[in-house]
């Protein structure tokens, strides 16, 4: 198959790891760091809210886990246009689109909401003739484990720290 006749639905990638727009930005890397992906959808059902890429969210990144367990990533979208395309899109539409957008991923929605997501990667790895393009349906997961962070109680003594010298 040439890349000229290769559509969005062909290429993209079909199970995702996806983050719900309450969820954390600490949730979020950790989920990024476990499925090891640079790109998730952030998602109401199968609504595409935007796609939160591991730059912006390190780009967004101060403070302790404290901190970052009490923003959402709803906070760290960008408010203006969230480029997609459908799965018939030619993939030389997809490459035109991330380009217009500077966007490095793209999801790919219907009707019934988010079936994938192609990136720069998938774009490329088309191109060069390595990807197994196929027409099965995908999968979005959410939630593959929840964090919740331990802090220390505020009533409970530190002990005091000795310096290597000490010791």
């Amino acid at each position: 198959m040439s890349v000229e006749s290769m559509t969005a639905g062909q290429v993209m990638s079909r199970i995702l790891v996806a983050v719900k727009p309450a969820e954390s930005p600490l949730i979020a890397w950790e989920l990024m760091r476990r499925a090891g992906v640079h790109h998730l959808p952030v998602v109401d059902g199968r609504q595409v809210l935007g796609i939160l890429t591991r730059e912006k969210l390190a780009a967004s990144w101060s403070g302790g886990p404290q901190e970052q367990s009490t923003r959402s990533v709803r906070e760290l979208l960008d408010k203006g246009r969230r480029p997609w395309v459908g799965p018939d899109a030619p993939l030389v539409r997809v490459a035109a689109v991330m380009l217009d957008a500077g966007a490095d991923a793209v999801p790919v929605l219907t009707g019934d909401g988010l079936i994938g997501l192609i990136t720069a990667r998938d774009v490329v790895s088309a191109v060069a003739g390595r990807t197994e393009t196929t027409d099965e349906p995908g999968d979005v997961l959410t939630g593959m484990f929840h964090l919740e962070p331990v802090l220390p109680s505020r009533d409970v003594p530190v002990p005091p720290t000795r310096s290597w010298r000490e010791a």
